[in-house]
């Protein structure tokens, strides 16, 4: 299957730090891809790169098999790329209503519109919908977000990317510092969009959570992708040994033996 959005030879330095040293990368529609690498790897910056928060120096980046120049996160989001970064970017004095249409309000028709009113009937219906449909739970649409528990949170800003994506979301560590429950539910929350033919990119240091929601996994190490697996096909232990860089030097011990 062709990719839906891929990398090839990413480059970004912050003064003599290189954080992407030639990183390549891919994700098709449907799939969950898990990214994972330790602290350093590159992993936050190439999706930043590809989700136009930040540029890459260099390479390229393909969508949909055409070449495209992601420069900003408004250039993304029209190509159906969306986003969410371990903050969440929620305002937690608004409710999830005005959360999920934040910057996207829709507005009355005729002239109230064009005075400013907001079709606010429309846009809860729409949010309960787009919760609903991701199993997302929340219960008070008109409490603000800030006294929700972090699994709410959580599942109001995936459910809001999903609503607003069409062909891939990028998940940053969705399930860190969550409890079992709230873990599950973001799981889920995870298969319920890649069901509906999202690609989506998962990146995490839970090995358990990767195994257990992921269709392939790349590993990033020094900037630069290192190892691509079937989740099915692999176990911790080898993931771990590329990450770290001993499943490289096996690999290359097992060819010099040949």
């Amino acid at each position: 299957m062709t990719a839906l959005l891929e990398a090839r030879g990413l480059c970004k330095e912050y003064g003599q730090v290189q954080a992407l040293a030639g990183a390549d990368f891919e994700v098709r529609a449907g799939e969950v891809v898990a990214l994972i690498g330790d602290n350093g790897a590159g992993k936050s910056t190439l999706v930043r790169a590809l989700s136009g928060s930040e540029p890459p120096d260099s390479g390229t980046i393909r969508f949909n098999g055409e070449p495209v120049e992601i420069s900003s996160p408004t250039v993304a989001q029209a190509l159906g790329i969306e986003t969410v970064f371990q903050d969440l970017a929620l305002a937690p004095h608004l409710d999830p209503v005005q959360n999920m249409f934040l910057g996207r309000e829709m507005m009355r028709p005729g002239v109230l519109g064009r005075l400013g009113f907001m079709d606010v009937t429309r846009m809860r219906e729409r949010s309960r919908r787009a919760f609903d449909d991701l199993g997302a739970t929340v219960g008070d649409l008109g409490g603000p977000v800030g006294s929700m528990s972090g699994g709410q949170r959580q599942g109001i800003a995936v459910a809001r990317a999903a609503a607003w994506a069409s062909k891939v979301i990028f998940l940053d560590e969705p399930t860190a510092a969550l409890g079992v429950v709230q873990t599950a539910h973001v799981l889920d929350l995870i298969r319920r969009v890649s069901a509906g033919g999202i690609g989506v990119v998962f990146i995490s240091h839970s090995m358990p959570h990767v195994m257990e929601v992921s269709d392939r996994i790349q590993v990033m190490r020094r900037g630069r992708r290192v190892a691509t697996f079937r989740t099915s096909e692999t176990t911790m232990e080898e993931l771990v040994g590329a990450m770290t860089g001993a499943f490289q030097q096996e690999q290359g011990q097992q060819q010099g033996e040949a």
